[in-house]
């Protein structure tokens, strides 16, 4: 390989401090209203756009997969999804075009924050084990023993595969409303296995496509609607934390991506600024 080739295939994540974005956006009086609080309009004046017909026609539009580039990063930053071993079972949530998990040996299509997954990934009897045995991992630290020596074990079995031993979710989240947030999260919480990971990428607060919106475009405090009619949100790190938290997942790492590319059309730099996570559910 190349020195350039080299170069262009590295990956980075801190090439500017984001306090010292934030100290410029928020001293920039053009950029103040992203930072006003929201107020919601009247149920006669608010927005009346399907975000799921939204986004089942963005994908319709960009189906040929030109408009999505491959994460290649993921390996990197995930270097768990590479030691994981056989037998491994990884679910992709709202893989789009397949940009981050190519290819998906079973592809299936839901709304997971409000018809929740498909009952062959966990059922609602495996489910309902986990959560009992979440509930004895979190109680009390002398139940332990209860969770090493107990019988369950999720397998793949007849009624369905058992869970997943990690969820990715990969720049998802942010085009689910906040306010329904909280259940989609507990839904990838539900079929995950005991000391599964949910990895976690998705635009971060004062990133650059956030400052393009215009006043018109803010439908929630730094939630915003393409002309499309698609929703994005952008996180800030205790938003993000404690999402996951109430969701039952404990943190194990979480912090700004802060990269720095240039447009090659137009030479111009862009700041761009993702939230990078990782969440475990208790073992």
């Amino acid at each position: 390989m190349s020195a350039s080739a080299a170069e262009a295939s590295e990956y980075h994540s801190k090439d500017f401090n984001w306090d010292t974005l934030r100290l410029e956006i928020e001293n920039d009086p053009s950029l103040n209203y992203h930072l006003l609080p929201f107020v919601s309009p009247q149920p006669e004046q608010q927005l009346t756009k399907d975000p799921i017909k939204a986004w089942k026609s963005f994908h319709i539009q960009h189906s040929s997969g030109k408009f999505f580039k491959e994460r290649r990063y993921l390996l990197k930053e995930f270097p768990e999804l590479v030691s994981c071993g056989d037998g491994c079972k990884v679910l992709e949530v709202g893989c789009g075009n397949g940009s981050t998990a190519l290819p998906i040996l079973r592809p299936f299509y839901c709304d997971f924050a409000t018809t929740g997954f498909p009952k062959w990934l966990a059922c609602a009897n495996c489910r309902e084990n986990l959560g009992q045995k979440d509930q004895i991992c979190v109680s009390d630290v002398g139940e332990e023993r209860t969770l090493e020596t107990g019988s369950w074990s999720m397998e793949e079995r007849s009624c369905c595969v058992g869970g997943v031993d990690f969820v990715t979710l990969i720049f998802t989240l942010s085009a689910v409303p906040l306010q329904i947030m909280p259940t989609a999260l507990r839904e990838c919480f539900s079929v995950l296995k005991p000391g599964g990971m949910l990895l976690f990428r998705d635009y971060g607060l004062y990133d650059m496509t956030m400052l393009r919106f215009e006043p018109d475009q803010r439908v929630g405090f730094r939630e915003y609607m393409r002309a499309d009619g698609t929703r994005s949100y952008f996180f800030c790190l205790d938003t993000a934390k404690n999402l996951f938290n109430c969701a039952g997942f404990i943190e194990l790492e979480i912090e700004y991506c802060c990269v720095k590319s240039v447009n090659r059309r137009n030479g111009k730099s862009m700041q761009r600024v993702w939230v990078h996570g990782k969440f475990q559910k208790p073992t």
